[in-house]
């Protein structure tokens, strides 16, 4: 790998051993990803496209693909970070983030808001969970739609100390060009300084088989000019942006939606905000090789 002014880090990337049972989220549309994904499928990627290392996010909602993600970090010294899953409504949730969060490659946790009621954002076990974090030092991945982003909003105020980063700009409706009110919503949301947010997870909001960059600049410039280049993160969301785009397409596109900016706020979004904001240990993202 050429030496970069640098480091680069993919900040949302996924994977997976794939099971019909576990990963049913994976329909026919999808049919692509019906398969597994792993650290030696990412590799040559993340060496040809001059990335440094990723951070692996959750796919399912279980503690034991918490714990798998954890063991593939130990053993793959690209792998970052890992954002895991944990039952934050849980009763143990106290005992369960003790353990968790000693492990130095956790650095922040998720669950699949997206795929919950209005009513769940409101919910006294999962925001109590929510509470315990800011102690801890992880960062909470907030996933959720654009239908989602009033609650969202709420959600986040009641959490005013912690550090909360915006998966996939909460997913737009570029297919439809629709920019508003996703456009008002997010801007409220980035009003918030304890929110970024990670570019990623948008080709697959657009026409799948036949986007153009131009469908998406409109989406990215509105999140650039809402959280600036200090809170706005690259990431992948590999394998499943493959749907739509390519791993070196998106990287490309992703280079070229960001040409205005300055050498330095490339940096910043391309991997420096991401080793700040989940505090990373930089020497673990270096000498990206498959295993």
């Amino acid at each position: 790998m050429s030496i970069q002014s640098a480091i680069r880090i993919d900040a949302h990337q996924h994977f997976w051993r794939y099971t019909t049972q576990e990963f049913d989220w994976i329909d026919d549309a999808l049919s692509a990803l019906r398969r597994d994904f792993l650290p030696t499928d990412l590799a040559p990627l993340l060496q040809a496209n001059a990335m440094d290392g990723c951070i692996a996010v959750q796919a399912r909602q279980s503690i034991e693909e918490t714990d798998w993600l954890l063991a593939l970090a130990d053993a793959t010294p690209w792998i970052a970070g890992v954002v895991g899953w944990l039952p934050l409504a849980s009763p143990q949730i106290a005992a369960l983030l003790e353990r968790y969060a000693a492990h130095p490659k956790l650095c922040g946790l998720r669950h699949v808001l997206q795929a919950e009621p209005d009513a769940f954002f409101e919910d006294v076990q999962f925001n109590h969970g929510l509470s315990l974090f800011q102690p801890t030092g992880l960062v909470y991945d907030l996933l959720i739609v654009e239908r989602q982003m009033e609650s969202a909003l709420r959600l986040v105020d009641r959490h005013s100390e912690q550090s909360i980063v915006l998966d996939h700009l909460a997913k737009p409706r570029i297919a439809a060009g629709e920019l508003q009110p996703w456009a008002t919503h997010l801007r409220e949301l980035a009003a918030r300084k304890h929110i970024s947010c990670k570019l990623s997870g948008i080709v697959t909001e657009a026409v799948r088989d036949r986007w153009k960059i131009e469908d998406l600049r409109p989406f990215v410039e509105v999140a650039l000019d809402a959280f600036g280049p200090a809170r706005l993160l690259f990431g992948s969301d590999w394998p499943v942006c493959t749907v739509a785009a390519s791993f070196p397409r998106w990287c490309e596109t992703a280079e070229e939606l960001l040409r205005n900016c300055t050498a330095a706020e490339r940096d910043a979004i391309f991997g420096l905000n991401a080793q700040r904001i989940y505090k990373l240990a930089p020497t673990r993202c270096e000498n990206v090789t498959p295993r």
